[in-house]
């Protein structure tokens, strides 16, 4: 899936098989990004949900791709980070997907127009807090599992990080700790 162009794509093999338009989160709301799978599957979620429901195995919350009551958001950010298909389009999908597909999304970090490194803490978490887990991890200061949730172990790897370059030690990140890890310059 290409959050950059608001489109998901079906692959057989390398092939592109169908291609679908989607409504990724809105600023503020980003949708997920990185490898998950189809965890579930279900019809009729009712409201703006639309007529079906494939559930993803995002660790820090709730995410799916459904479809939506109002088809003519479709190819805008308008969700609260799910993935919008029309309901036509996710019926199709709805077949063609089995539960345990691997599901790759790729797009802004921390949702449309949101280009800068927030400040993080305990108790915050999504696709940047998985990003910086993942950095903290290649540079042996986090020994957890990956999972885009800020915490304890987070937050105790954060202030290694902040002792060995010299910084307060609050478990807090800010541009800073971002630069040591090569995630900015």
């Amino acid at each position: 899936m290409n959050l950059w162009k608001n489109e998901l794509l079906v692959y057989h093999g390398n092939e592109v098989v169908q291609k679908f338009p989607v409504s990724p989160g809105r600023s503020g709301y980003p949708s997920p990004v990185g490898t998950f799978k189809i965890a579930e599957k279900a019809t009729n979620w009712g409201g703006g949900f639309g007529t079906r429901w494939l559930g993803l195995d995002v660790p820090w919350g709730i995410y799916g791709i459904h479809g939506t009551n109002k088809p003519w958001l479709i190819g805008t950010s308008v969700s609260s980070g799910c993935i919008r298909m029309r309901n036509e389009d996710v019926e199709k999908l709805y077949k063609m997907i089995p539960v345990g597909t691997k599901v790759e999304i790729d797009g802004p970090i921390d949702g449309i127009d949101k280009r800068e490194f927030k400040k993080l803490s305990k108790g915050n978490s999504g696709n940047l807090v998985l990003l910086l887990q993942q950095n903290l991890k290649s540079h042996g200061y986090y020994k957890g599992k990956v999972t885009g949730i800020f915490d304890d172990e987070t937050e105790n790897a954060v202030k290694k990080l902040q002792k060995d370059y010299g910084l307060i030690e609050s478990g807090v990140t800010s541009k800073r700790e971002y630069r040591r890890l090569g995630m900015i310059e």
